[in-house]
């Protein structure tokens, strides 16, 4: 399935970064029998933060863009806990996305869909997952949205 992954990513126009290190006192992954819990990802793009506050700064499509950063980056970490491996990765399962907004704000589904819309269209129907998009009223380093995964892999 790697194969098939990098294939579909080029397709795309899409490349997964190299597996961000932790900002603090904690791991990236855990990977505990088939599972995989990855840490929040938070949003950034060619070593760069993508900041702002969404219903004051950014539109729902640039969170969104931001969500599909995070997106990328959950995928890098799967392919780390998987020894550089994606093809062990079976299904995303579960997905809590952290939007970056002011009180009036209610489109953090919409924002978040910027990551499970690029899921799916990498890995088809094992992108498909359960998911939560809540608001936060700051997020680390100011950053537009953080979006943590669970995955099931071999």
């Amino acid at each position: 399935m790697t194969a098939a992954i990098d294939a579909r990513l080029a397709e795309l126009g899409l490349s997964l970064p190299d597996a961000p290190a932790p900002a603090a006192n904690y791991v990236p992954w855990v990977r505990t029998g088939s599972l995989v819990h990855v840490s929040g990802q938070i949003s950034q793009a060619n070593g760069s933060f993508i900041t702002g506050k969404l219903g004051q700064d950014l539109s729902v499509e640039d969170g969104a863009a931001a969500a599909r950063a995070c997106a990328l980056s959950l995928l890098a970490q799967v392919r780390a806990a998987c020894g550089g491996d994606l093809g062990q990765l079976r299904r995303v399962v579960k997905l809590t996305g952290f939007v970056n907004s002011t009180p009036e704000f209610t489109d953090q589904p919409k924002v978040i869909n910027g990551a499970s819309d690029t899921l799916v269209a990498i890995l088809g129907d094992a992108g498909r997952h359960a998911r939560s998009a809540v608001s936060a009223a700051s997020l680390p380093f100011g950053v537009a949205v953080e979006i943590e995964g669970i995955f099931e892999v071999e």
